[in-house]
């Protein structure tokens, strides 16, 4: 199975899940509990999967 057809397909714009990203990061104080690491994983993958959304809208 590809890695693309793995990703879950993203109903956010990067630029939310980038934020949601940030926000996530402030209130950790830059140091991730293992629960915060796999939700940053999760927006990870979630703001990977918006980004190729965004390149094949535009091409």
């Amino acid at each position: 199975m590809s890695p693309d057809s793995m990703a879950p397909a993203s109903v956010r714009s990067a630029a939310e899940v980038n934020e949601q990203i940030r926000a996530l990061w402030l209130r950790a104080g830059g140091t991730l509990s293992a629960q915060e690491r796999a939700e940053y994983e999760l927006l990870v993958v979630e703001w990977a999967a918006a980004i190729r959304g965004a390149v094949v809208e535009a091409a």
